[in-house]
Order: C-alpha cells, then sequence, then structure tokens
C-alpha cells in the first residue's frame, strides 16, 4: 500500500474510533448530567471551567460555549490558579474540571482549596475513581475505549469525549433557561445573525431633512425635483400632519412615461400609489428586507402610531448595515 491510501485509511479509522467514542457518551447521560445541570441552573455565580494541557483547550472552548448560551462562564488556567488566579473563583460559583486521567497534579493542588471555598465541583473525567473524580460532586464520565492516536497516546478520542460532554451540557442548560435567538444575538453583536435579531429599522432609517416629503398639489416637477435631491427613488405625499397619504416612485414614473401621459399638468396626489408598504420605527430591520423582497421594492416608509411619516429605509441602507 503507497503511502496516500494508508494515510486515508488512517485518517479514516480515527474518524471510526472518534464516531464510537461519542455513541458510547449517549448511554451514560443520565442522573450525573442532571444533577449538573441543576447545579449550574442554582448557581448565583459564574461557572469556572479548568483544565490542564488539551484538556485546557478543550475547557476553553466550553467555557466560550456556556457563556454564548446564556450561562456566564470564564477559563481559569489551573497552573496559575496556584500563583494567585484562584482569587477569581468565589464561594457563589460552579467549578467544572476537565482530565481525562483525573490525576493532573496542577488541578489536584487546588481541589483542597476549592473545597473550602465551597463551590461545587463538575468533573469530566475518564476515571470516575481518580482524585479528581472522588473530590467531584458529579462526574461526568467521558471515558474511552482507546484513542484514535494509533500508539493509544496522544488525546484524541478522549479530548473529543470531553467537548461533546461539555457541548451536551451547554445545550441542556439552554433548553432549561428558555434560551432563544434573540439572546444568543445579545452575545454575537458583530455577527450576522446579531445584526438580523438586534438591528431595528429606528438604528439605520433616514429621517428628517433625509426624507423626500411632497403635499399633495405639489406640481409632478416638483415632486421630481424632490425625488432627485433626496435619492430614495420615492416621494412620500403627505398632509400638513405629515400623515402619509400616498408614495410616488421611479417604477410609478416608468409607468406614466409607458402610457405617453403629459406629466407637466400633473399633481403628487394624482399620481400617488394610496396604499403603500410602510413599517414601524421598532420593527427589525430584517423584517423590512423581508417586505421590500415580498413587495419587490426597494424602500419602505416608517410610520408612527399616528401614520405619521417617521423616516424611510431602502435596501441601501440594510446592504451596508450587512443586514442582508
Amino acid at each position: 500500500m503507497t503511502a496516500a491510501p494508508r494515510a486515508i485509511e488512517a485518517a479514516r479509522e480515527a474518524l471510526r474510533i472518534e464516531a464510537a467514542a461519542l455513541s458510547a457518551l449517549v448511554d451514560r447521560v443520565g442522573a450525573p448530567m442532571e444533577a449538573a445541570v441543576a447545579a449550574v441552573l442554582a448557581c448565583t455565580g459564574r461557572v469556572v471551567v479548568m483544565g490542564m494541557g488539551k484538556s485546557g483547550h478543550v475547557g476553553r472552548k466550553i467555557a466560550a460555549t456556556l457563556a454564548s448560551t446564556g450561562t456566564p462562564a470564564l477559563f481559569v488556567h489551573p497552573a496559575e490558579a496556584s500563583h494567585g488566579d484562584l482569587g477569581m473563583v468565589t464561594p457563589h460559583d460552579v467549578v467544572l474540571a476537565l482530565s481525562n486521567s483525573g490525576e493532573s497534579d496542577e488541578l489536584a493542588a487546588i481541589l483542597p482549596v476549592l473545597k473550602r471555598l465551597g463551590v461545587t465541583l463538575i468533573a469530566i473525567t475518564g476515571r470516575a475513581d481518580s482524585t479528581l473524580g472522588r473530590h467531584a460532586d458529579v462526574v461526568l464520565d467521558s471515558r474511552v475505549d482507546q484513542e484514535a492516536c494509533p500508539l493509544n497516546l496522544a488525546p484524541t478520542a478522549s479530548t473529543t469525549a470531553q467537548m461533546a460532554l461539555g457541548d451536551a451540557l451547554a445545550v441542556a442548560l439552554l433548553d432549561a433557561r428558555g434560551f432563544r435567538p434573540e439572546d444568543f444575538a445579545r452575545s454575537h453583536p458583530g455577527g450576522a445573525l446579531g445584526r438580523k435579531l438586534l438591528t431595528h429599522v429606528k438604528d439605520l432609517m433616514r429621517s428628517g431633512d433625509a426624507l423626500p416629503r411632497v403635499v399633495p398639489d405639489a406640481p409632478f416637477t416638483d415632486m421630481m425635483r424632490v425625488m432627485s435631491a433626496k435619492g430614495l427613488g420615492c416621494a412620500a405625499v403627505v398632509d400638513g400632519d405629515d400623515r402619509l397619504l400616498g408614495v410616488f416612485t421611479d417604477g410609478d414614473l416608468r409607468r406614466l412615461i409607458e402610457r405617453g401621459q403629459d406629466l407637466r399638468s400633473l399633481t403628487a396626489s394624482e399620481v400617488m400609489h394610496r396604499t403603500p408598504r410602510t413599517v414601524s420605527a421598532d420593527a427589525l430591520a430584517v423584517d423590512a428586507a423581508d417586505l421590500m423582497e415580498e413587495a419587490r421594492i426597494t424602500v419602505v416608509l416608517v410610520l408612527d402610531a399616528e401614520r405619521r411619516l417617521i423616516g424611510a429605509i431602502g435596501i441601501n441602507d440594510l446592504m451596508r448595515a450587512k443586514v442582508i
């Protein structure tokens, strides 16, 4: 067998081993997971995640996942904890410690202090009878039959199992808290989901002098000048109290020209569309985008509760804000 096929088979075998390790976890998720979820839900502080080496790398990811799904969490390095960082842990916290062997010297050194603090200790370990397992209030069993490493030495399947249990805990907590997409967005304001679920029409709309508005008896030529000056491709027709009466758009102009109508003699009220699509300032910007797509328009007017014109939002505004 040449080097390339051997490499492919080794990679496939690694995936088979790790998949089997994850499948074996399913039947072990029961009372210990329930106890872990209850402990975190009862916690008035944060989840402090600890782990050395590869378990530490996994722990950092678990802490990030917890924090982004509604459970305040941070990672504290066990070695640094012995040199002052243990002060980050309070009696109100829950500690989630990861160690496949459960015999990490750095973790073992701080376990007595953690117990004196009175924190609840949750362990993710492959050995429930280890030092870590014996000190823990709750043990999530992450043992694996073998590592994916052909030498059975490098942490591979065992760290995958730790990661999966951490994700399982985070998801169980997310479900128990009734966590919603809006809650997720609040901790991801810079991402696409955050922009969609946190950006409102009022955050992007044009208002004040930027609005193309005319009165009903405005001559057609005056309305064209307003449309050109404001650059939104439309003009809102409003009464004396700024209540919306209708709208005239670039599309309406094209249709009038196609009919060969004498435009100079017309007024705004004679050519306006009387049932324009509108949205409230408090609506999500993504809802305005959906309305534009549905109606095949590029601008939506924004009204207050009294149907007064207070803004306008265009497709270019949404694109600049990366809502669409």
